[in-house]
């Protein structure tokens, strides 16, 4: 047990921006704290004025005397010689062996193969002591957590529960904003068809057969009262919903929820889904006949159909990727069908294939060179890319989530009949991750995907699972 560390208003900014602003908390023994944000928002920053590494603008982090603070740091230089994944786990147990009080961890499962992720939950879930973690990983939110810290618009917003429950909530909300926004709009539409009728009765009443001088004065005198009287009334029905709109507006913009991408894929490449699109059989690959790294490869793959590569870190899921792309420094045996390279496109968390030089719009042009700028430019739209500094932004200037969405684009704009994704997720905020299963979900041909992240796999609809065990690729 430790007392409670206090933070008091602290605020951090940089020299480029700002991270949050006058947030106070008590941390209290056995809490167990996720911090979420996006990319850049101060999350590991947070956890560097937790550990006094980092001293806030204003305010001040009290941390109690003797309390013992353990840290696992995003990227870890030592142990040079080890796999990601062996060195987070040397480290870790290195900081548990000292039993602190307070366990700080920094995207944790980010290299982490599927039974490392495992075993790693698992511990979590026994930990006695108080965690903050950051991370971006939903099955660790939901299941080790229950409370979040969320960086957005330079706050902090406290929320019990998981992320999960965090998201079904704000999802709800939303969907009760939206169907008020639908009933306004209908309303306002109500109250100026209404004044329509008014008006068009006060037009009929003035036009009504022959009257006395007396009787026509007066009639235009009611007339002209009632038209006033309807226009006045219609004009406040339609301020107080204008400003009724402007308040849901406003709300919706408050959840802070990740904007929804539905792309549009371009088939410049026919994509079927009967026959065999890659066959391998009876192959084996590696550097050299006698430095094989995958062997007893027995792989088929239809038009339109999806598979995950699974294995322990270093197992030879990259080789077999690699292979599958023609790299030619790759020693292969066996039969190999595989579709032209023009017809494949490779996406990595790395984003091989954006040129740093070239802008947003230079991107899609170069994938779509038929298109006119207005057909790339609503294109880009659909990728949230919509104002001219955003459109013209030279690729070396973009941050994590705008370079996926970028590199989403174009596989959209020059869609290749098979798509092979290879640990996308790595490093990827919440809200860019969605917006990577969004596209996925609805891209249309074959795709082979690496990934650690069940939760990834189902979600952008995995049918399959081979697994490379001891040299050996099998269906799982």
């Amino acid at each position: 047990m430790h007392r409670p560390i206090c933070l008091n208003n602290i605020s951090l900014p940089f020299a480029n921006k700002r991270c949050f602003e006058d947030f106070s908390a008590h941390i209290y023994p056995g809490n167990r704290i996720a911090i979420i944000g996006r990319n850049g928002s101060g999350k590991s920053s947070l956890l560097n004025l937790l550990r006094q590494q980092l001293v806030p603008s204003t305010g001040e982090v009290m941390i109690p005397d003797g309390i013992c603070l353990g840290y696992v740091e995003q990227t870890i230089e030592d142990f040079q010689h080890l796999s990601g994944g062996e060195r987070f786990n040397k480290l870790l147990s290195e900081v548990l062996a000292e039993d602190p009080d307070v366990l700080l961890l920094d995207e944790p499962t980010n290299h982490l193969d599927s039974d490392n992720r495992k075993h790693l939950i698992q511990m979590l879930k026994r930990y006695q002591g108080t965690l903050i973690i950051v991370t971006h990983d939903t099955e660790l939110l939901r299941s080790c957590v229950d409370t979040l810290w969320h960086i957005h618009e330079h706050a902090i917003h406290v929320v019990k529960g998981s992320y999960e429950d965090y998201m079904r909530a704000m999802l709800q909300q939303r969907a009760a904003i939206e169907k008020e926004l639908v009933s306004l709009r209908r309303d306002k539409k109500d109250a100026h068809e209404a004044l329509m009728q008014e008006q068009e009765r006060a037009a009929k009443s003035k036009a009504k057969g022959h009257k006395s001088v007396e009787q026509q004065k007066w009639s235009r005198s009611v007339g002209h009262s009632q038209a006033r009287r309807a226009e006045s009334t219609a004009g406040k029905k339609k301020s107080a919903i204008d400003t009724k709109k402007q308040q849901l507006i406003d709300q919706l913009s408050d959840l802070s929820l990740p904007e929804i991408i539905v792309p549009k894929f371009s088939l410049t490449s026919e994509i079927t889904s009967s026959g065999s699109l890659l066959s391998i059989s009876g192959a084996a690959v590696g550097y050299r006949a006698d430095k094989l790294i995958v062997e007893n490869i027995h792989l088929t793959l239809g038009g339109k159909e999806r598979i995950a590569i699974a294995g322990k870190n270093g197992s030879g899921k990259s080789t077999l990727l690699k292979a599958i792309v023609g790299q030619s420094s790759l020693f292969k045996t066996g039969n190999w069908q595989l579709p032209r390279l023009a017809h494949i496109s490779y996406l990595d968390q790395h984003y091989a294939t954006l040129e740093p030089a070239l802008s947003v719009m230079a991107h899609v042009q170069a994938a779509s060179p038929d298109w006119k700028e207005a057909e790339a430019r609503r294109h880009l739209s659909d990728f949230l890319f919509r104002r001219n500094e955003e459109v013209n932004q030279l690729a070396a200037s973009l941050s994590g989530g705008e370079k996926v969405r970028l590199a989403l684009s174009i596989l959209a704009a020059n869609t290749p009949r098979l798509l092979i994704v290879d640990e996308i997720t790595n490093n990827l905020d919440l809200e860019t991750k969605q917006h990577v299963v969004d596209v996925l979900k609805h891209y249309p041909g074959a795709m082979i995907v690496v990934s650690h992240e069940a939760d990834f796999l189902t979600q952008i609809g995995i049918e399959t699972i081979y697994t490379v065990v001891d040299g050996t690729l099998s269906v799982k």
